[in-house]
């Protein structure tokens, strides 16, 4: 410690802003939050989308948004992560093995609580979008607690019993309609329905728009019936923003990876700028609600195959690109982030620091060392006025 007038200023000084920063870093969470997750969406996804649509790389919706950083996707057992174990990490701040859904495996099997329960129990609105099949296993981390994301009928009861999310949007596969609607959620079926859907008048809205997953972008033709990712979300929001207290929605471009794991670039791309235009249809309405406290994340639980762009092709045209694998990779991963809390989405993080930014802000110290900090600050600078030295 130092032993100067200036000196010991100048350390309680820094002592007690240490401290006030670090309270402030326990902030509370946002009143909205909504999370997007390209499921298997990497740079190189991300990149083939922009330069199909537009002729150049960094054009997607999110790509303009003010903080970005890098995430680190490994699992409690692998550096490979799979979905439920990147999403238990972003969902619960807690890494697990692959193919845990939300309880603490390795540890002693317990619950872990997720940002989903977290804003129930504050009285917010919930809800779960996706374009694979509900129980899948990224929607499950945020509403479900199972030692195996293949446990698809108990993860559908953990919904409709337990966690009780407001909206349930993708394929019915394993939450048959009938169970749905015993449990008091109304059942929409498709596109047409989900429009003329009353927003104010229904609390728990059940989306089943497919038997399993739902149909990529590329093969929809003009009869088909199933809503876009970006109208569920829109109908979404309008369902969850009827809860004064605010809400939380996790929307998921499920179906990227499943592309992307065949190779099939043509897919690929069509499920990136849908999920894209999802984002968008999230800010726009944002926007014209003027929510307030608001926060959009846009990342990814893992990458897919390996894809790097060796080409350009040109607005219209598809890229060169190059496939590593056919499975998921290790590779770092985008997060972009608008809104409140955005400012802690910087440099490269790891996936687990996701549930603090939606919950509370990092916390770089515990409460109990902030407490500590503040006090010895206090006490110090009392002293040292106490001596006559400040």
């Amino acid at each position: 410690m130092p032993k100067d007038g200036p000196g010991l200023r100048r350390f309680a000084g820094w002592v007690l802003a240490v401290g006030l920063l670090c309270a402030r870093l326990g902030s509370a969470m946002p009143t909205n939050v909504i999370l997007f997750i390209g499921d298997g969406m990497g740079y190189g996804q991300i990149a083939a989308a922009g330069l199909y649509a537009n002729g150049a790389s960094g054009t997607l919706s999110f790509e303009a948004f003010p903080h970005q950083a890098q995430v680190i996707t490994s699992s409690a057992d692998s550096t490979i992560t799979d979905s439920a174990a990147a999403a238990t990490a972003m969902a619960t701040g807690y890494k697990v093995r692959n193919g845990i859904i939300s309880v603490a495996r390795p540890g002693d099997g317990r619950q872990l609580q997720t940002v989903l329960e977290q804003a129930a129990a504050a009285g917010k609105a919930t809800g779960l979008v996706t374009t694979t099949y509900i129980s899948h296993a990224t929607p499950a981390a945020f509403a479900a607690h199972e030692p195996s994301r293949g446990n698809y009928g108990q993860i559908a009861q953990d919904y409709l019993g337990q966690t009780r999310p407001n909206v349930l949007f993708g394929g019915s596969l394993y939450l048959s309609e009938s169970d749905a609607a015993a449990a008091g959620y109304s059942v929409v079926k498709d596109a047409a329905q989900l429009q003329v859907l009353d927003t104010d008048g229904a609390d728990f809205v059940s989306g089943q728009f497919a038997a399993g997953n739902m149909t990529y972008e590329f093969d929809r033709g003009p009869a088909a019936t199933e809503p876009h990712l970006s109208e569920m979300t829109a109908v979404a929001l309008s369902l969850l923003d009827n809860d004064p207290q605010g809400f939380f929605l996790m929307v998921e471009g499920g179906r990227i990876d499943h592309a992307a794991h065949a190779h099939d670039l043509e897919r690929t791309i069509g499920e990136t700028l849908e999920f894209s235009r999802a984002v968008r249809a999230a800010v726009d309405w944002i926007h014209r609600s003027a929510l307030l406290d608001t926060l959009i994340l846009v990342t990814a639980d893992h990458e897919t195959g390996g894809l790097s762009i060796l080409a350009d092709g040109g607005a219209g045209r598809y890229p060169d690109v190059a496939w590593t694998s056919a499975g998921h990779t290790g590779a770092n991963v985008p997060i972009y982030a608008w809104g409140s809390n955005s400012a802690w989405v910087t440099g490269v993080m790891d996936n687990t620091w996701i549930h603090h930014v939606m919950t509370a802000g990092p916390r770089t110290v515990p409460v109990s060392g902030t407490l500590m900090l503040v006090s010895i600050g206090l006490v110090s600078m009392a002293w040292l006025r106490a001596r006559r030295v400040l």
